[in-house]
């Protein structure tokens, strides 16, 4: 019937809605909205799920890093002021999904181990550390997709349940990397890079290093250690310069050291002090009367060039190297890996610090007044100690 027929909307207006249409379709969002957050959740419990399906073993990452820009490898949880290597490798593990997030903030949790806590600066290109993690696909990808260049995980193997990479390191090897001026004599040498290391005074060097050979009392090449503390004594398997090679118009020499373990500024106070020696600057004397009980002063090297090479577990390796169940400890596929990261991201940044830093030079500049007799006087209460001119208070 015609007075039942509606009138036809005028071109261009909007319809009206109904109320309550309007109202069923803010609900309809609020459905949907809940429903993707459940949806979120499942998901989020799926995948939670699935790594709790994983196993979680115990494994060994062979790392290596240039230290330059961290204050050491030893994370400081709680506080962010000063960044570590491990700061930057729990958050790729937690953004890798190889371990849950509330292990980053706890690393007992997972059963961290690092084998040495190298100090500000201070480089390695064989750290290892032990954990637990979730054995993920693609797991070294995985991680270094996470890692900053001049950090990379460079192997992985699985460990025994109870192994700890601190407690089972039979031994530990250093290199020192320094400019070979830094063996000019005072007297008769030019100072600068135009300097070269002769055949003889590269013997003296090593017949210098290899006195440190052996089991020494070393609490004058650490802090906060008696002369009659068990813990000041030390065994050095090995100690050695090899020949110069020139980099950049600069020629350097490597000083590599293998001992059981070594203590804080350890490595750098034995290179001091052969280089003051070499220099002119101490007599060889002094360097077995700084393994007696008197007090005595080791200048201590700039940290730039200290790199931890490589770490031994030989021991374990007898044990359960060859058992058909667990991998032995010796790195052999990856070294050519381990040899050029070092190529790549170690010796350019410790080249391109010495010539915009000069830390060898300067610190070369403070031996002419190096008073190496200055804590023995003051042990000798004949006056309180001077300053340092190199800021080795600890």
């Amino acid at each position: 019937m015609a007075g039942n027929v509606e009138a036809p909307a005028p071109v261009g207006a909007r319809p009206e809605r109904d109320p309550k249409a309007r109202g069923g379709w803010r609900g309809g969002a609020r459905i949907w909205e809940e429903t993707e957050q459940q949806a979120k959740k499942l998901r989020s419990a799926s995948d939670a799920e699935q790594h709790r399906k994983l196993p979680k073993r115990k494994i060994v990452l062979l790392m290596g890093y240039s230290g330059k820009g961290y204050h050491g490898m030893q994370r400081n949880v709680g506080s962010s002021q000063f960044k570590t290597i491990e700061d930057d490798l729990v958050s790729a593990l937690v953004r890798s999904g190889c371990i849950p997030e509330n292990h980053g903030e706890d690393m007992r949790k997972m059963s961290f181990q690092r084998c040495a806590r190298t100090d500000k600066g201070v480089s390695a290109a064989g750290q290892v550390v032990s954990l637990k993690v979730w054995l993920i696909d693609d797991i070294l990808e995985k991680i270094n997709g996470h890692l900053p260049p001049h950090i990379r995980i460079l192997g992985l193997k699985r460990v025994t349940g109870g192994f700890n990479s601190k407690n089972k390191c039979d031994a530990r090897t250093y290199l020192y990397m320094l400019p070979t001026f830094a063996f000019a004599h005072k007297d008769h040498d030019v100072q600068d890079e135009s300097y070269r290391l002769s055949a003889d005074t590269l013997r003296r060097v090593n017949a210098l290093l290899a006195c440190y050979k052996g089991t020494h009392n070393f609490h004058n090449f650490t802090s906060q250690k008696g002369p009659r503390e068990a813990s000041a004594r030390r065994y050095i398997l090995d100690m050695f310069c090899e020949e110069p090679f020139v980099r950049e118009g600069m020629e350097f020499a490597v000083i590599k050291v293998k001992g059981q373990s070594f203590m804080t500024h350890q490595i750098r106070k034995m290179v001091g002090l052969v280089v003051a020696v070499i220099k002119g600057y101490a007599p060889e004397s002094l360097l077995e009367r700084s393994w007696g009980e008197a007090k005595v002063d080791v200048p201590k090297a700039p940290g730039l060039g200290l790199v931890l090479e490589r770490v031994h577990f030989d021991k374990y390796n007898q044990r359960f190297g060859n058992d058909g169940l667990h991998e032995p400890l010796d790195w052999t596929q990856e070294e050519a890996g381990v040899a050029a990261f070092k190529e790549q991201h170690i010796y350019p940044t410790i080249i391109s610090t010495e010539r915009q830093e000069r830390s060898m030079a300067r610190w070369l500049g403070t031996l002419p007044v190096h008073d190496f007799d200055a804590t023995a006087h003051a042990a000798a209460g004949l006056g309180a100690k001077a300053p340092s001119p190199l800021g080795d208070s600890d």
